[in-house]
């Protein structure tokens, strides 16, 4: 009967596939586990608790999808922003922006003014086809269906929504037909332009009514170029404008036109992003393929040419991807050179002579892969972009790989593929303090991929949200308060009361780094604390109405309680309160591959007599060999106050497995209390035999 003592020595490789099962030949299995579910894996190795989500607010609207967006000013002064159906709302310092003075009653169960927010066009079913890119305090808006939009910040509470209105351009292809335009007048507003014919116009339909407020560029007899813009339309061939740009020397009907690029005809830009000073926009609805780019640091200025007819180098320009397929853009991402995901592959944009700036006669498309992207904006983490494949299940990592002078995209999820299932709908990385990618899945399901390439660690972890019928529906990350981490905040749907209510809450700690006690600890969802006067009666919980919530007062864990008329009674008196929805942590390793006499210790038998965890800063654990079979890990010995909850631990703690012979031989820890659990290693003493 082999004997033998391994370790799991880290959980950097995550929560593994069952498809890996058997696999136990590849080098990140034994740091592998077969469940993470709630927990966290640390780029260091230990895998700990995640923390619990803190309620904020509700949304206007919880019969309706919201969706968060960020707006980084700074590193110190970031907005989280609700985006409702046809309104926008704000968030800072972990609380809604309101449009006059408050009060907090119980952290941010608030008493105050009316919420301050502004109207869009935005309607529900759009709200996560919005793509967007900030600029200082403008956020600019792309949506398919809409005219680009700026959102800007003037204060707190004062914002406002408006629609660009573009300098000049971006245009289509100039004419290449023989149809000319003429004008009535040289200047002015009120101009009428003629057109010789329907050809070459919106697909020879002519002009249509969707093109007023639509560009019109001229070139007249003298080779000048000039602007209009489209106020009126009579007919197929007769349309009223106003000029925008310079007189014009004659009215003498050319060839030399191009229609403007953004209309309700055409459809308007999906997708956004900035790029050496330059504003580009990508894929209206007949230019799938197409980016826009303004004049260089001229960002709502897209002129071809300057007066004289002249392409600069700082001009604005128009480049059409040319493939043998149709591909759709869906994401860019700026970097070194501009990363562009588009339905069927992924290209990069840079210049064709790189000792030069990016210019119309300076540009250079390549494809790079061809897995073809789905419609998520992708984080950019380091040198990397973090796409989704165009199913939406795989997440891969495009990156520039020196030895092959190409971009490569590596599938990250190959190893736990299982937890992508079901398709993911948003992606935010929070940077600090752990390096994690997090993607709302679209069952509601939150995933974590904890990503540190440096270190080879990509592990992947899953989190079932407290509360019934609890789904994320949004994610957005922003930095903190103060500036030391990034603050992951999402909208979470439940069904509280008997209701279905959508709330905004923000992802915690779970522990102060540091802390010797757990009064401090924020381990339960859709949470609020209390700390003040001894207080037996806590109000101001109305968000949980009905629902039977989980309390830890002054550090302990106290009895469960159901909230009523928005309070809970407390058995006694305490200072220090938390109180909110339960969640249970899991970790359970893969299967040993240890202390067989002859060859795999696979399909053997084997017991585990006694094991020791490494803990730091953990309190109040269950271990067995299965879900089923737990037994309560003793942390209080003789020596704690039995009136005060014990210190939180940090060692070794060896202790007897409860005993059993199985094939399997894994090791089950859980964390079922509103409290913090951080594994470091993990040490058993292990019998295998063939019977």
């Amino acid at each position: 009967m082999p004997r033998s003592a391994p370790i799991f020595t880290n959980f950097t490789a995550g929560e593994l596939s069952p498809r890996l099962e058997g696999r136990v030949d590849l080098q990140k299995y034994p740091n592998g586990c077969k469940t993470l579910e709630n927990m966290i894996v640390q780029k260091h190795g230990p895998a700990s608790r995640r923390g619990g989500f803190y309620f904020s607010s509700e949304v206007k609207d919880s019969s309706k999808k919201t969706r968060l967006l960020p707006f980084e000013f700074s590193a110190t002064q970031a907005y989280i922003i609700e985006f409702g159906d046809q309104y926008v709302r704000f968030y800072k310092n972990y609380g809604q922006i309101q449009s006059g003075p408050f009060e907090e009653v119980f952290d941010n169960d608030f008493n105050k003014g009316s919420t301050f927010e502004v109207s869009t066009p935005y309607l529900e079913a759009e709200l996560f086809e919005l793509v967007i890119t900030q600029s200082a305090d403008v956020l600019y808006i792309a949506h398919k269906n809409h005219a680009p939009r700026t959102l800007s910040r003037l204060s707190d509470t004062s914002w406002t929504l408006a629609v660009i209105t573009f300098l000049d351009g971006p245009y289509n292809s100039v004419n290449a037909t023989d149809t000319t335009l003429g004008l009535s007048a040289t200047t002015g507003t009120g101009v009428t332009i003629t057109a010789s014919a329907v050809t070459g116009i919106n697909d020879d339909q002519g002009f249509l009514t969707t093109d007023i407020g639509r560009f019109i560029r001229f070139e007249d007899a003298s080779n000048k170029e000039t602007y209009l813009k489209i106020t009126a339309r009579a007919d197929t061939t007769h349309v009223t404008a106003d000029f925008i740009g310079p007189d014009a020397s004659a009215t003498t009907p050319q060839t030399g036109w191009r229609l403007g690029a953004f209309s309700d005809t055409t459809g308007y830009p999906s997708v956004v992003t900035f790029f050496e000073q330059r504003l580009v926009w990508a894929a209206t609805t007949t230019r799938p393929q197409s980016l826009f780019f303004s004049v260089s640091a001229d960002f709502e200025n897209h002129a071809p040419t300057d007066v004289d007819g002249d392409v600069l180098d700082d001009s604005g320009f128009v480049y059409t991807i040319a493939t043998d397929q149709v591909n759709t853009i869906r994401w860019m991402r700026s970097g070194k050179v501009l990363s562009i995901g588009t339905a069927g592959g992924e290209f990069i944009v840079s210049q064709g002579d790189q000792n030069s700036p990016l210019s119309p006669t300076n540009t250079r498309v390549v494809r790079q892969t061809t897995f073809g992207s789905a419609a998520v904006t992708p984080p950019q983490v380091g040198n990397s972009v973090l796409f989704l494949q165009r199913a939406s299940r795989k997440v891969r990592e495009y990156v520039y790989q020196f030895e092959t002078d190409a971009f490569t995209a590596p599938d990250l999820s190959i190893l736990s593929e299982h937890i992508t299932e079901g398709g993911i709908i948003e992606i935010a990385y929070q940077q600090e303090p752990d390096s994690i990618v997090w993607m709302a899945r679209a069952d509601g399901k939150l995933v974590g991929m904890t990503y540190e390439r440096a270190q080879d660690v990509i592990g992947w972890h899953q989190h079932t949200i407290g509360g019934t019928n609890a789904k994320i529906e949004s994610v957005a990350v922003i930095p903190s308060q103060d500036g030391s981490q990034d603050d992951l905040w999402a909208v979470i749907q439940r069904t509280i009361n008997g209701s279905s209510v959508r709330y905004i809450e923000f992802l915690t700690n779970g522990l102060v780094e540091g802390s010797s006690n757990t009064e401090q600890a924020t381990f339960l969802d859709s949470m609020l604390s209390y700390n003040g006067s001894p207080a037996t009666t806590l109000f101001g919980l109305s968000h949980l109405e009905g629902q039977t919530v989980s309390v830890l007062a002054d550090g302990a864990a106290h009895p469960d309680r159901t909230v009523s008329s928005g309070s809970i009674t407390l058995n006694a008196s305490y200072n220090t309160v938390h109180v909110g929805l339960p969640y249970t942590s899991t970790l359970e390793t893969m299967r040993i591959e240890a202390g067989a006499k002859d060859g795999t210790a696979q399909g053997k038998k084997k017991r585990i007599a006694r094991i020791t965890y490494r803990l730091y800063q953990t309190l109040g654990l269950k271990h067995g060999p299965t879900s089923s079979r737990l037994d309560i890990i003793p942390f209080r010995s003789s020596a704690d106050d039995m009136d005060e909850a014990p210190a939180l631990f940090t060692g070794d703690k060896e202790i007897e497995f409860p005993r059993n012979w199985d094939k399997d031989g894994h090791i089950v820890l859980v964390q079922d209390q509103p409290l913090p659990m951080t594994v470091l290693a993990i040490m058993p003493e292990l019998n295998t035999t063939k019977t």
